[in-house]
């Protein structure tokens, strides 16, 4: 058997084999699901306007070039993009324009599942919204991701998961105790958004499977977020109380904290859970008299004197590098963890060994050999995943799609690339932080990537 009828065999037993999806939606949380998707199986169509690129193609979003060269096509090399949309084909189509949403609704017509993360108004004022999208294919199933959803007073509100941890009340939770809110990171909520992208579109699968119908799934960001302070929000509910920000510590459970240990900005977090761990503690930093201590007798003993526990946990904890911390600690039956930063989290042997990192070969053309790439969060005992392929070059299978799939003939698809609705080139670039092409070109802090746009802007080199 060559490898080709070996690869051809592995992808018809994927669990998503067969299923046509499209995937007009921007920048993270839902790209990033239907990367996931690609990686059970499903044929993945990213659509994208070649006026209106993916930000992650290019912008504050879109991470690094490949050995810090933009090369020719920058837009083809973005770190981000090709992470979230490995294993995907690309048909660059301007959506703006009546011809272009009249292709889309010829593939909605042909596919399983359409995916979109525009506010609600955009695919209602395209007659695509999901009672439309039913009337084109009534087994269509529809994925909408949104900040708010389509209904409730901040529906029509435009959001992102850098903004949305304050309005779903985490970063009131997050920061040390007499400080400022802050944020857990760039876009948390993005994560939990892919996961529960992923698993409504299996959920609607089986029940489309089941029942014979298409479904809308649809996510809001924030009701996520909000899953994430549920404590919280009971707590008022039933006690009136707002909490507070507590930094490291736990609510309820002493000692707990982040302690700095030997080295250039490293540390160790320790959690006790009860009297036994916090004995423990005690005989694994060598001082077992504190386990005796009438200060420390019990978790509430500990709570109120936990100012009196850090230093002498930091105190220990300075001694040793990190991970030699964290080992000890958990050898001794006590719960910590080194915090890792990204070239830890790189060269991990546990995530080597979990298959968390992969290598993607790109084609010899593409000038960018094997590339690492972060895998999935879950394994399958019966059917291993792998990244199907690298993520595609704008426009790279627009005559596979419009003509092998769709059945337009030449003359038409000749006239689409004459007008533009359909392109391999970027025709805009989009403005990055909100600054214009022009500005960033002139000021020099961007490499432009229409040849003649400079020109056309008298500017001279």
């Amino acid at each position: 058997m060559t490898t080709e009828q070996q690869t051809a065999g592995r992808e018809t037993t994927l669990p998503l084999a067969g299923v046509r999806i499209l995937d007009i939606s921007n920048v993270f949380s839902l790209p990033y699901a239907g990367g996931l998707l690609a990686d059970l199986g499903a044929e993945v169509i990213k659509i994208e306007g070649p006026a209106r690129l993916d930000v992650s193609r290019g912008g504050a979003f879109s991470g690094v070039y490949p050995d810090n060269d933009p090369g020719e096509d920058p837009w083809n090399r973005t770190s981000t993009f090709n992470l979230l949309n490995r294993g995907k084909k690309s048909l660059a189509l301007d959506l703006r324009r009546p011809e272009g949403r009249e292709i889309l609704k010829d593939l909605i017509r042909v596919s399983d599942v359409l995916t979109e993360n525009f506010t609600p108004r955009v695919m209602r004022g395209w007659e695509l919204d999901y009672p439309n999208a039913r009337k084109l294919n009534p087994n269509v199933i529809m994925l909408s991701c949104s900040g708010y959803g389509p209904h409730g007073p901040y529906a029509q509100y435009p959001a992102q998961a850098t903004t949305q941890e304050a309005t779903h009340g985490l970063a009131h939770v997050t920061g040390y105790r007499g400080g400022v809110p802050s944020k857990a990171g760039q876009s948390f909520v993005d994560f939990l958004a892919t996961w529960a992208l992923v698993m409504g579109t299996t959920l609607a699968l089986r029940y489309r499977h089941r029942f014979g119908k298409g479904l809308w799934v649809d996510v809001a960001m924030y009701q996520l977020g909000c899953y994430m302070v549920a404590d919280r929000i009971l707590d008022w509910e039933a006690n009136r109380r707002l909490g507070e920000r507590i930094g490291n510590r736990h609510p309820w459970l002493a000692p707990q904290g982040c302690y700095r240990c030997a080295g250039d900005d490293a540390w160790c977090v320790v959690s006790v859970h009860d009297d036994e761990e916090w004995a423990a503690l005690c005989r694994a930093i060598n001082r077992p008299d504190l386990a005796r201590d009438a200060r420390f007798a019990s978790n509430d003993a500990r709570m109120r004197n936990h100012d009196a526990i850090d230093p002498i946990i930091g105190a220990w904890t300075a001694g040793f590098p990190k991970t030699e911390a964290m080992e000890r600690l958990q050898a001794a039956g006590v719960r910590a963890g080194a915090v890792f930063d990204a070239r830890d989290m790189h060269l991990d042997p546990h995530a080597r060994a979990r298959g968390l990192l992969e290598t993607v070969q790109f084609p010899p053309e593409r000038g960018l050999g094997k590339r690492v790439i972060v895998g999935r969060p879950w394994r399958l005992s019966r059917t291993p995943l792998a990244t199907r392929g690298p993520a595609p070059t704008l426009g790279q299978h627009n005559r596979e799609i419009l003509q092998d799939l769709l059945g337009y003939d030449d003359a038409r698809y000749a006239e689409m690339e004459r007008s533009g609705v359909i392109g391999t080139r970027p025709t805009v670039l989009r403005p990055v932080l909100r600054m214009t092409m022009e500005e960033r070109i002139r000021q020099g802090r961007l490499a432009y990537w229409d040849p003649d746009y400079k020109e056309r802007l008298g500017i001279q080199d």
